[in-house]
């Protein structure tokens, strides 16, 4: 799709081309940007919710109709504990206090990365209203706040957030338990939820916790690991195997991207609050960084990680990054600075009774990650609650508002209320959410009395926890492409956030790079609550096999995800050997109805994440079933449904559509290297470089070729039919892809729709236009459709190219032939470019206005810019141009300035009188001293290269025998031309110039010799 779309407008020249990709790229985005509408509006924000203000609270409900105004909040800078390079930093940092005086509860509130403390302040304002004394800040590293970004360091960020604990200590409206410990609670969403851990996990006097969608270990996190060694020895989940997965490289370029905001500067990503829900006011890490954008882009690609690259990380972390970015492989360093701020570290010493929210719709904080703490602090006899929301950093949450109460009951129940260890629960112990059967109705609610965790989902020891799905499909081989591309797209985002279900498999199953492994139907109805596990049999011609794999529902032939989730294993093995491996699907709930038939998909790539560069084979066996944990409930009561909205439906449908058509025609692109500009060519207008372009039935269009055009030249391009001038200028203009080879402009590499473009003006094959719009409008419309001011236009002169008179306000339907030839060609000077790339400009022009167009193009280049034009006029590309590039069978056969081929003082051409014995007599001369080579052009012409003087030449001529009647030292450029293509073509491998080795003139001379 993307591909036609430039196709199609490919004959309004470069603006028009680039305009078109722009465009193609923003809908190719659309599968990433659809799924996280919810959250684009939130970037910079991080708090467990930004809604409007609530009112205040009563003692009864929590909440009341009638409060007193809030008091406005105080902001504070609040010095804390230096950089390691001594810089002094100062927190930003507001206070809500409590109107009334008397001393209150208090609650620090965090927010997300790239966020600020305004992303929280209508949050902070809510938990103010329920009688909270709330303190937020602008984290160390960014908005106003000093210092650099250490990812929730302990030393750093944590210690600072100890700071605000003794501040809340000093203020004479909170609410004490003891000389310098207040009671406070705190509350954060990603980025702000492995802070609230972390913070509780080092500072005792922290007495409730509430982390929505954040990490418990951010190695695990960055280089997920499903491969696991089994059952755990807890009933919480399973342990994945020591070694580090696949780099998770896209996640990874936005949290460099969400950073690159300069000390003191307001972020990029201002706040604008959404929803209210713990699970979507995710923080700028959701959006944080243009989509598609590179991985290398935000690591600083291989020049290294300089100022601009790191933004205000740490430069220790930033190398760190760096380094894995190029590699696809973690240092042991990076692995335990990643461990060591995460609340994994510090889970065993968690006293603080803990609420985690987790998302299913998340790619970046998966339900292992909630899990891992949850048995943490289990084991700690910490009291702990988890919920499974149907939201995350993929997309909003449909039951915000009961996310929201729970977070403020666990609050009020421990930090307002004081209630202790060992006292029941504000909440259920589980709850977790499950898609409705109804359209567009909000997830249904589940709940258990505890958390069992993710592999024995049920509260009753003597139920059954799994069962086993056995297979119909038993294994395959997949392939893993050289270069890792084309890579696979299983989850492609927003899909499941609008509710939709049509299919992305084929994005997903690339044939020849994944393996189906499918269930018998599904005898009896149930409820998948957990990770669905499956043994595997892997073998592999190299030693290490990386596999990503998902669970599908496959219905009346179709195959759809149910979460847009993956979950990635690389292990070690032994070439040739069969091993063993136990595989962790990605938790979630499914619901499985009876006779339903489900697919785990494993592919050998996949586009979110680093892919293994060498090509592999790896064979997939099944050893076991599909194992699914399954739980019997009971429904939340309360949950209120929400209304059937069919515009969503149809909403859903179009985008989805949308995204399959964009992502299958990028699967079917080859990809290319990405070319980096050349300073050194940045004031050359074009320059190619080894250029090849083979078609698919094998025929080479396009054969190493290598020219430039520098400033002030007109450079024609000749060639017979076939010679490959025309494939070359699509590639020139990005409109077809080279097999190999580079094209720059003004030392910017050319792709498709790049920007240098936009300094380009083109005809090629023929102009294209509106026909029912007259020359005037159509020229108008091209300008308007590039963006660009009109004042820039400069349409007089191009009207007066184009010469077409009253013509010009006429349809272009009327047009002959010749007239659109001229719009078109008025159309490519439009804006003046420094580059004009004309393909047979004149076909269809009559002999005046050929002649009109000469001085034309070279009043053009005199002016400083450049003009490149193809043709088979040779009699008028001797005339304009002032170089020219000999083509032949794909090949550059020869190249120079016009003057050197038709001119030069070692040829002299003798016109001879009729009747001469021509041939015998030219024998003759060739035998003279000083004479190099004599070439018959005609009965009553000879070209004759010599080391004399023009003089010497005639005179030894007219001695050997020679009737001459005529002595001239040009040829006309036709002849050349046919002297190179005649000797090309005679050449074996059509290659005797370009290959000759020999200098411009040693080759300009054998061409004159011929």
């Amino acid at each position: 799709m993307a591909r036609d779309l430039i196709g199609c407008v490919s004959r309004l020249g470069p603006q028009g081309t680039y305009a078109a990709h722009r465009a193609s790229r923003r809908i190719a985005r659309a599968g990433r940007v659809v799924g996280l509408v919810a959250v684009l509006a939130l970037a910079g924000t991080a708090g467990v919710g930004d809604a409007a203000a609530a009112p205040a609270v009563d003692a009864a409900s929590g909440r009341s109709a009638v409060a007193p105004a809030a008091a406005a909040p105080e902001s504070l800078s609040v010095p804390v504990g230096a950089e390691p390079d001594g810089t002094a930093v100062a927190l930003d940092v507001s206070a809500y206090p409590q109107p009334g005086g008397g001393r209150h509860p208090a609650v620090l509130l965090a927010h997300g990365f790239g966020g600020t403390k305004q992303s929280v302040a209508a949050q902070a304002t809510e938990l103010q209203d329920r009688g909270y004394v709330v303190v937020t800040w602008t984290a160390r590293g960014f908005g106003k706040s000093g210092g650099r970004i250490h990812l929730d360091d302990p030393k750093f960020e944590v210690a600072d957030a100890r700071a605000l604990v003794d501040l809340a200590a000093k203020r004479p409206d909170v609410q004490l338990d003891s000389p310098g410990d207040p009671r406070v609670g705190v509350m954060g969403a990603s980025y702000g939820g492995a802070l609230a851990l972390l913070l509780a996990g080092t500072d005792p006097r922290v007495d409730g916790v509430v982390g929505a969608i954040t990490w418990n270990d951010l190695s695990q996190a960055f280089f997920p690991q499903a491969a696991v060694t089994g059952p755990s020895s807890t009933p919480a989940g399973r342990a994945p195997v020591a070694t580090p997965g696949p780099f998770k490289q896209d996640w990874a370029s936005n949290f460099f991207l969400g950073a690159l905001t300069p000390p003191g500067a307001t972020p990029t990503s201002p706040a604008a609050p959404s929803t209210s829900s713990p699970n979507t006011a995710l923080g700028a890490e959701s959006s944080g960084a243009p989509v598609g954008s590179t991985p290398n882009a935000a690591f600083g690609g291989k020049g290294g990680a300089g100022a601009a690259a790191c933004g205000r990380f740490d430069p220790t972390i930033c190398r760190l990054f760096v380094e894995t970015a190029r590699t696809g492989v973690p240092s042991e360093q990076l692995l335990a600075l990643l461990q060591a701020h995460s609340p994994k570290a510090v889970a065993n010493r968690i006293t603080a009774p803990t609420l985690l929210v987790q998302g299913m719709a998340d790619s970046l904080f998966g339900l292992d990650q909630s899990d891992a703490t949850a048995r943490a602090l289990a084991a700690r006899g910490t009291p702990v609650a988890v919920r499974w929301s149907d939201g995350g950093h993929d997309g909003p949450s449909s039951r915000d508002q009961e996310e929201q109460d729970a977070s403020y009951a666990w609050l009020d129940h421990w930090v307002k209320d004081g209630a202790k260890a060992g006292s029941p629960l504000p909440t259920a112990g589980f709850v977790y959410a499950t898609a409705s059967d109804k359209r567009n109705q909000p997830a249904d609610l589940w709940s258990l009395p505890a958390y069992p965790g993710l592999s024995t989902p049920t509260s009753d020891p003597a139920a059954e926890s799994t069962r086993a799905l056995p297979l119909a499909t038993e294994g395959g081989v997949a392939i893993r492409p050289p270069g890792g591309q084309p890579a696979a797209m299983t989850a492609v985002p927003g899909l499941a956030a609008l509710g939709s279900t049509l299919s992305t498999y084929q994005l997903a199953a690339l044939p020849g790079q994944s393996v189906a492994l499918d269930t018998e139907p599904v005898k009896q109805a149930m409820t998948v609550v957990g990770s669905p596990t499956i043994r595997l049999s892997v073998t592999s011609d190299q030693p290490s096999v990386t596999l990503f794999a998902s669970l599908w529902r496959v219905a009346g032939g179709q195959a759809t995800l149910p979460h847009a989730l993956v979950a990635p294993i690389q292990v070690r093995v032994t070439p040739g050997q069969a091993t063993p491996v136990t595989v962790s699907l990605p938790p979630a709930t499914y619901p499985m109805p009876a006779g339903s038939t489900w697919r785990v998909l494993l592919s050998t790539t996949e586009a979110s994440f680093t892919n293994d560069r060498t090509p592999a084979s790896v064979s997939v066996e099944a050893t076991s079933g599909l194992e699914v944990p399954v739980a019997d409930a009971e429904p939340v009561a309360g949950a209120t449904r929400g209304l059937d909205t069919e515009d969503g439906v149809a909403l859903a449908a179009i985008v989805a559509l949308l995204l399959a058509g964009v992502g299958t025609a990028l699967v079917r692109r080859r990809r290319r290297t990405h070319e980096r500009p050349r300073p050194d060519l940045a004031d050359t207008p074009l320059v190619v470089e080894h250029l090849v372009k083979t078609y698919s039935d094998g025929h080479r269009a396009v054969d190493d070729v290598s020219w430039r055009a520098e400033k002030g030249q007109v450079v024609g391009l000749l060639g017979p039919n076939g010679a490959g001038k025309t494939t070359t200028m699509r590639m020139v203009m990005g409109l077809i892809r080279p097999d190999s080879g580079t094209t720059h402009i003004l030392g910017r590499p050319v792709s498709a729709g790049a920007p240098v473009l936009r300094r380009v003006g083109a005809l090629i094959e023929g102009p294209g236009f509106l026909p029912h719009l007259t020359g005037r409008q159509n020229l108008e419309a091209y300008w308007a459709a590039t963006g660009q001011d009109p004042a820039e236009a400069h349409f007089d002169e191009a009207l007066d190219v184009a010469a077409l008179g009253g013509a010009l306000d006429r349809p272009v339907k009327s047009y002959s032939h010749g007239m659109k030839q001229r719009l078109g060609i008025a159309q490519a000077m439009l804006g003046l470019p420094e580059l004009l790339i004309l393909d047979e400009p004149t076909n269809g022009l009559d002999p005046p206005q050929i002649a009109a167009m000469r001085p034309i193009l070279r009043r053009y280049a005199e002016t400083g810019r450049t003009v490149v034009v193809s043709s088979h006029l040779l009699a008028e590309v001797e005339l304009t141009c002032t170089h020219v590039v000999v083509m032949h069978a794909g090949r550059v056969v020869t190249a120079g300035r016009v003057a050197d081929l038709v001119d030069s003082s070692d040829t002299t051409v003798l016109d001879l009188a009729d009747g001469a014995d021509t041939e015998r007599l030219a024998a003759r001369l060739a035998e003279r001293t000083g004479i190099t080579d004599v070439r018959v052009d005609t009965d009553t012409r000879l070209v004759v290269v010599a080391d004399l003087a023009r003089d010497a030449v005639v005179r030894t001529a007219v001695d050997v025998g020679l009737p001459v009647v005529g002595v001239s030292s040009r040829r006309h450029l036709e002849e050349v031309f046919l002297g190179v293509i005649n000797s090309a073509a005679t050449a074996n491998g059509a290659s005797a110039h370009a290959d000759s080795g020999g200098s411009l003139i040693e080759r300009l001379r054998q061409v004159r010799s011929r």
